[in-house]
């Protein structure tokens, strides 16, 4: 059996940013749980309507996430990417959100990115198996 990871410090979030990030992990549990073509269509609805994010926006809303939840600050990346991109949108934006995987040795993540660049994520490279970026751009 492996060690589970142990998170990083997590950031401080003051009280008044609380609940938003609290609805937005409650959410994103409840999506993570989805067959993956729901996924794609409750956050390709979701997206509507929103303004690109900046780096600093997701980065806000990931560390918000982060800061709210440990399931979010330690492995559960599919949570955690679902929950910043709702934080953001509940802010009027939209980070391209992204799944993935490597093939050595084989592994699946989710993440966030935003101008281009995944937000706060090791330098692997995973290849891109579903992007919702926001309405507008590619996707």
């Amino acid at each position: 059996m492996s060690t589970p990871m142990v998170p990083a410090a997590r950031p401080g979030l003051p009280w008044r940013r609380r609940p938003a990030a609290l609805a937005a992990v409650t959410l994103a549990h409840l999506i993570a749980r989805l067959p993956p073509a729901r996924i794609r269509a409750v956050l390709t609805l979701a997206r509507r309507g929103a303004a690109p994010a900046t780096a600093a926006q997701a980065k806000r809303a990931r560390d918000a996430v982060i800061a709210v939840s440990l399931s979010c600050a330690g492995e559960g990346c599919l949570p955690r990417s679902i929950a910043a991109a709702l934080l953001c949108r509940l802010h009027g934006t939209w980070p391209t959100w992204c799944t993935g995987v490597r093939v050595h040795p084989f592994a699946a993540h989710a993440w966030i990115e935003a101008e281009g660049r995944p937000v706060d994520e090791p330098p692997v490279r995973y290849h891109p198996t579903m992007v919702i970026a926001p309405s507008g751009t590619r996707s």
